[in-house]
């Protein structure tokens, strides 16, 4: 007997037995799928074994046990319904969001543009922003304020988070 003609004979049945062993048509599926790799690498010792059939059925048990055992800390699949399909975020939103925050962005003083981005972009502190631009800190405290007042004025009340820190990556990455 060959490993096809014995899956072909028996693979049905293997699956029906696991899905009464789980309850769950995909975890059954995976279960059989599990049990005839087994099986596969043990050809030559389900051969000589009196009923094969019976000895992959064992093979199959064991592997639910060793499955039930497990902690299930890993990926389960679900179905997706089709309000939460719907419910899923539209990646060229993103992308909108991060263009508008560039072009408000260009549309600020000069100054203003610059310490928002070494504040946000690049990351540093006031005293460092202070050093670097030649302005005290009081300056670059003050004028980063006025600037995101400014942004928040011109911005759809969606369009500039409130309750966050804006990241380098929300204002200024590239396309």
């Amino acid at each position: 007997m060959t490993f096809e003609s014995f899956v072909a004979e028996h693979g049905q049945s293997l699956v029906r037995l696991a899905f009464v062993l789980t309850g769950d048509r995909q975890h059954a599926e995976d279960l059989a799928q599990s049990a005839l790799v087994d099986a596969y690498r043990n050809w030559a010792k389900v051969t000589a074994a009196r009923r094969p059939d019976s000895y992959v059925r064992k093979v199959l048990v064991n592997a639910h046990l060793s499955w039930r055992r497990r902690r299930w800390t890993t990926e389960r699949p679900s179905e997706i319904s089709d309000a939460a399909a719907g419910a899923l975020p539209d990646p060229g939103d993103a992308f909108a969001e991060r263009d508008q925050l560039r072009t408000m962005l260009s549309g600020l003083a000069p100054r203003a543009r610059t310490v928002l981005v070494l504040r946000y972009y690049a990351d540093l502190s006031d005293a460092t922003i202070a050093e670097t631009m030649g302005i005290t800190e009081s300056s670059v405290r003050a004028t980063a304020s006025r600037a995101l007042a400014t942004l928040r004025s011109q911005a759809p009340p969606t369009a500039m988070p409130t309750t966050r820190r804006p990241t380098p990556e929300t204002v200024l990455e590239g396309p």
